[in-house]
């Protein structure tokens, strides 16, 4: 793969690389109306691809906040045409990676050293470039290692891009007005979390530390003395991506035993330690020769406020989702109703979060969920599908629920994509054994 000698890091020039995207865009659907009258059904999947093609072509060389965006949205497989998930996907660990002269100025700017000064030996070569930082193969004192290595002007880019992204992040989710600035906000407290590799290493210390007694999960050990606030080195740990785990012919029970400690290890961490790992993608999971689950990756780390917490699990109960004095009082507690909203809006909205919480909180109604059976899966499409489609949807205002919704609504989704391609059956109440 090509290597990259330089990254854009100023806001002008990155603005221009995707306004160039936005024209390869325009000439996408030039062609798309003309193959349309001929046949509409392939058109549009020709124009998808076309599309998702350019898009990601456009956020790879700029890296940082703008690719996470396409990473994140990857998660969404009920949500996007399977171009994009598809193209974006690859946005978790492939793109294209840092020259070796670069990766070496990176390391005399915040180390302070050359890397063959600092390892045994260092592979020029990285093993995985991903949307904010690429991973480099080392060796010091006999202990494999995996240095992560942050991409130039990535933390001071965070800003104008998520401003050049908001137009597009608006027309999708229907979002109006001035209170759309909390979500936007919080997406960019979390990148700025996330470009600090010091605050990484001690989040990894210490949810790493508080899940070590979950049976069947493996974590990396980090090494404060090789890192720094762009450059993070942990343990070399050996496996196969998640996904590349999923796409072989594996035993069910292994899947079983996956998923149960893959459920363990996310219940133990929200009802717990009250934050939770919520960046589940498969880019972040290893499965090991030992038949463990390795998370090797606490970038991103969303801590959950009990004003938030209480409400949210109260209505995971299915008799309080049936008690619509309790359902009301719950929807206003999380913001998802508000006291300006017309009696149109409050019947509206209170009958499509009946509808979707029902649906999402029904693993949490049994003592074992099969997140392979394709009963749930059929539910959740046609849902996306339907609400997609709703033209009563896309004139309500969008702006529904707390900013916490964001990443827990995230992580949840993200969960049950990865148990749900593992086949996983699940003990749901299993985790509470290993609380305190």
């Amino acid at each position: 793969m090509k290597t990259l000698d330089s990254i854009p890091t100023g806001k002008i020039e990155r603005a221009g690389k995707l306004v160039k995207t936005g024209v390869k865009i325009g000439g996408n659907y030039v062609k798309y109306y003309g193959k349309k009258l001929v046949n509409s059904e392939t058109a549009k999947e020709e124009l998808d691809q076309d599309n998702a093609e350019d898009i990601y072509d456009g956020l790879k060389s700029l890296k940082g906040s703008a690719l996470k965006v396409a990473q994140m949205l990857s998660m969404e497989k009920n949500l996007l045409p399977s171009a994009y998930v598809e193209k974006f996907s690859l946005s978790q660990f492939s793109v294209p990676p840092l020259s070796a002269p670069l990766v070496r100025k990176t390391f005399k700017k915040y180390l302070n050293k050359y890397p063959e000064d600092i390892f045994d030996t260092f592979e020029k070569d990285s093993i995985n470039a991903a949307s904010i930082g690429q991973v480099h193969k080392a060796r010091k004192d006999g202990k494999e290692l995996a240095v992560k290595i942050q991409y130039p002007g990535v933390a001071e880019s965070i800003s104008s891009d998520l401003a050049i992204v908001k137009p597009i992040a608006i027309r999708m989710f229907n979002l109006k007005g001035k209170d759309s600035e909390k979500y936007f906000k919080e997406v960019e407290n979390k990148l700025v979390e996330e470009t600090n590799y010091i605050l990484e290493l001690k989040q990894s210390e210490e949810i790493t530390q508080a899940c070590a007694n979950i049976p069947n999960m493996e974590f990396p050990n980090y090494y404060q003395g090789l890192s720094s606030e762009r450059i993070l080195t942990m343990d070399w740990m050996k496996g196969k991506h998640l996904s590349e785990f999923t796409n072989t012919d594996f035993d069910q029970n292994l899947g079983d035993k996956l998923g149960q400690a893959l459920w363990n290890f996310y219940m133990f961490q929200i009802h717990s330690l009250r934050k939770v790992h919520a960046d589940p993608h498969p880019g972040n999971f290893l499965v090991s020769a030992n038949e463990t689950l390795i998370a090797i990756d606490f970038g991103c780390i969303k801590e959950i406020p009990d004003e938030f917490y209480v409400p949210y699990f109260e209505l995971a109960k299915e008799d309080n989702i049936n008690n619509d004095e309790v359902f009301m009082e719950k929807l206003y507690e999380l913001e998802i109703l508000t006291s300006t909203d017309s009696e149109k809006e409050l019947e509206f909205f209170k009958a499509l979060f009946k509808e979707m919480l029902t649906l999402f909180t029904s693993p949490f109604h049994q003592e074992d969920f099969d997140f392979g059976a394709d009963t749930f899966w059929n539910k959740i499409a046609d849902l996306s599908e339907r609400y997609s489609k709703d033209e009563h949807i896309r004139k309500m205002n969008g702006n529904r629920g707390s900013k916490h919704f964001l990443y827990m609504n995230r992580t949840f989704f993200g969960l049950y994509n990865l148990l749900h391609d593992l086949k996983a059956k699940v003990k749901v109440n299993d985790f509470k054994k290993y609380m305190d």
